[in-house]
């Protein structure tokens, strides 16, 4: 089993930046590929990026594309997520998220780890 716990949500105006992290433990890169997802309210929880545990490759949802952007620090077993150029509709609550590839991870039942979840709140 991985261990995964969230940092770095908060407030910020439309046009800035937040930088997430996730440090996990119980396991290393090598067993997980590791992204994130987010829950809007009311909403369903929906992918937002992975980086593959062998590659480094990643993948975005469309609707981050070019804002987001995946990094990892595997001397750390951290996974960041730089977010620039937030929007209002980027509000949600973000998880990390271990599964077994890029692929399997694009939807939840490919997931078989989640950290507790951190607020991102984008004000308008």
């Amino acid at each position: 089993q991985v261990q995964l716990v969230e940092s770095g949500g908060g407030l910020v105006q439309a046009g800035g930046s937040l930088r997430l992290s996730c440090a996990a433990s119980g396991r290393t890169f090598s067993t997980y590929t590791l992204g994130w997802f987010r829950q809007a309210p009311g909403k369903e929880r929906v992918f937002v990026t992975a980086i593959d545990r062998f590659s480094g490759g990643t993948s975005y949802a469309d609707f981050v594309k070019g804002r987001f952007t995946i990094s990892r620090d595997t001397s750390k077993n951290m996974v960041h997520l730089q977010m620039n150029s937030l929007k209002p509709e980027d509000t949600a609550v973000y998880f990390c998220a271990a599964g077994n590839s890029r692929s399997s991870m694009s939807e939840i039942g490919g997931v078989d780890g989640w950290g507790q979840g951190t607020q991102v709140t984008v004000s308008s």
